[in-house]
């Protein structure tokens, strides 16, 4: 999995059919798309990179805000691991080398159907980064994405996340 999609309950299918044609359009004509066991979340594993899939999904409300009428955010997975806090930390830490020594971050986490602590799973990535944390005027999100026994973990900035909703609000100002 490197990408997470979100959309409205019971729209699973619609979801699925946009960003596979979105996928294709970007040289990938068999993704491995999953609709998951929770409602309104699809798991896509594809060659095009995810912060170029974002990228075209952008371009495309952009350029055609009606294109896109069931996918409401795409979230980039830069590393799976199991969940287990362990192995979520280890993922993150191998991921926050992308940081500069002033840079912020915050911790994100979003828990389906998990009986992990999101504060231990905080303070045990929190206790092993130098940088600095800031909830307010950040530079990185580490975002973890637990979908049962598998999480999605990736350090990011703030736009790497498309809110589809957000950019169609932007296009309106």
């Amino acid at each position: 999995m490197n990408i997470i999609v979100t959309c409205a309950r019971h729209f699973e299918e619609e979801a699925n059919k946009e960003i596979k044609s979105i996928l294709e359009e970007l040289g990938d004509p068999e993704p491995a798309i999953t609709i998951t066991e929770f409602s309104g979340i699809l798991t896509v594993d594809t060659t095009a990179p995810a912060l170029d899939v974002i990228k075209k999904i952008r371009t495309k409300l952009e350029d055609e805000p009606w294109s896109i009428r069931y996918i409401l955010r795409t979230i980039p997975v830069f590393e799976t691991a199991k969940t287990n806090i362990e192995s979520i930390a280890r993922a993150a830490l191998d991921q926050t080398q992308k940081m500069r020594g002033d840079d912020t971050y915050r911790i994100t986490i979003e828990k389906r159907s998990s009986d992990l602590s999101s504060a231990e799973i905080i303070s045990h990535i929190a206790d092993n980064v130098k940088n600095k944390v800031s909830l307010e005027e950040y530079d990185w999100i580490v975002l973890v994405e637990v979908l049962g026994p598998i999480t999605g973990v990736s350090v990011l900035r703030e736009n790497d996340v498309l809110s589809v909703e957000r950019v169609k609000r932007k296009s309106f100002d």
